[in-house]
């Protein structure tokens, strides 16, 4: 009996040697990435994909990988940078886990990296100074300056592609500057000519409005993630399912309005109009604005004012409202002004105002939306604003998204829906030019704010 249970003790004992002694297999990426708790994204420092507001992270980038990070039930780690090569280097080497930057595929890109599915769609355009010379047409005419690009970049790229057919082209690559400050640096007219994508170009904008496009160089650009190219497809095959998660649930397409929705509208005149006023009018009252403000971004009530009155005081509509703020009667009277034409009356009322407004917003709605549905009730009126919310559902939209609203409000002059409504006809699409408006010009100021300049 001793005999057979020590032999069955050895046997154990040899099979457990043999486990030891046999390969565990290797863990794949996504497996690491759950390990470690943390997602490693690389990341350009820039205002369309990373950057930092008071000490916290923003950015579309950002959110979007963000928010992956959390389906799978990890940290995200921003790695920013501020060249497209060191990036790449990065996830070469393996220190971060995916480049997400806003970068378009290329071939030479695609030979080196894997992409995931696009998530947006842009186009390259060469920009210059407008007013600084005759526009070129094609590259042909671009012959009186020379062009300057980010080193590492898929305009580099593009226009070493070029040289056998425009030897002649005069242009440089530089690792001194990044794109944002050498469209600047255009507006400065430091240099001719630069290569932007529309993205960020439609975002220079709102402070650089004499930013102009001589032509488009490339169309229909695909946007993706880039992740190091291997035989493991697990974290590939995680980021191809949140992207179609986030697709099909409108995570996406609202990220995209919340970042960029509001200045794809650009307008020269309206753009440049407003730098010159925060100059020559803004002074006058900015200390007002910072006063009255209470739990508001004083900012964002001048940025209302502008859009109500162009900061005139004594501005008076055919309607009857009037002042600073553009208030009607029975609002003054309601908020305590005495004198609708007292730039100091106006704007402390128009705050209360402004904050009843946000008050009366449903506490489940977030931030921005929650200010921009404010914003649309302020111009609009409460009941009208609700009279839209209402329809959004009725059409399977989310009344509680400004995405799915601003898409309906429009609707509220037309017979077929606001017969439909507790208040009837309105004009509709007047609230969604309104918030585009503000938020513009209040992007703008916080911009110029940043910079020391107001």
């Amino acid at each position: 009996m001793v005999v057979k249970w020590c032999g069955a003790a050895l046997l154990v004992t040899f099979l457990l040697g043999l486990q030891g002694c046999t390969p565990q297999p290797t863990p794949n990426q996504l497996q690491i990435v759950k390990e470690r708790q943390v997602l490693r994204v690389g990341t350009l420092m820039n205002p369309t994909s990373f950057y930092y507001d008071h000490e916290v992270e923003q950015g579309f980038e950002y959110e979007l990988a963000q928010r992956f990070a959390r389906r799978m039930g990890v940290e995200v780690r921003m790695v920013p940078r501020f060249d497209v090569a060191d990036l790449f280097a990065l996830l070469q080497r393996g220190e971060v886990d995916i480049v997400a930057a806003g970068l378009d595929e290329t071939a030479n890109r695609r030979e080196l990296f894997r992409f995931g599915p696009p998530y947006d769609e842009i186009s390259h355009k060469l920009i210059f100074k407008q007013g600084s010379r005759q526009r070129p047409r094609d590259w042909a005419q671009v012959d009186d300056g020379e062009i300057v690009v980010v080193q590492g970049s898929s305009h580099e790229e593009f226009l070493r592609a070029l040289e056998d057919e425009f030897p002649d082209l005069k242009w440089r690559s530089t690792s001194d500057h990044d794109a944002v400050e050498l469209m600047r640096m255009v507006d400065r007219e430091e240099i001719d000519y630069t290569i932007a994508d529309s993205n960020q170009l439609e975002v220079q904008r709102r402070a650089h409005p004499g930013l102009s496009v001589a032509f488009t160089t490339q169309r229909e650009l695909q946007v993706a993630w880039a992740l190091k190219s291997t035989s493991d497809d697990s974290l590939y095959a995680a980021v191809i399912e949140y992207f179609g998660e986030v697709r099909d649930s409108g995570r996406l397409a609202y990220l995209k309005e919340k970042h960029f929705g509001h200045v794809k509208q650009f307008n020269y005149v309206t753009t440049s109009l407003f730098i010159d006023a925060v100059e020559q009018q803004l002074p006058k009252y900015i200390d007002l604005f910072k006063q009255h403000s209470g739990e508001l971004d004083w900012r964002l009530l001048a940025a209302i004012s502008y859009q109500e009155s162009l900061w005139n005081p004594r501005a008076v509509s055919p309607t009857g409202v009037r002042g600073m703020m553009m208030l009607t009667l029975p609002t003054a009277k309601a908020m305590g002004v005495k004198s609708r034409l007292n730039a100091e009356q106006s704007i402390r009322g128009g705050a209360r105002y402004f904050e009843r407004m946000l008050q009366r917003i449903p506490a489940r709605i977030p931030e921005p939306d929650r200010t921009w549905f404010a914003l649309a009730a302020y111009n609009i009126g409460f009941g009208h604003l609700e009279d839209a919310r209402v329809l959004t559902e009725r059409q399977g939209g989310n009344p509680d998204r400004w995405l799915d609203v601003k898409q309906r409000l429009p609707l509220l002059r037309q017979k077929q829906f606001y017969r439909q409504t507790k208040f009837g006809f309105a004009r509709g699409d007047e609230p969604v030019t309104y918030v585009g408006n503000i938020r513009r010009f209040y992007d703008t100021l916080k911009w110029l704010d940043e910079q020391g300049r107001l």
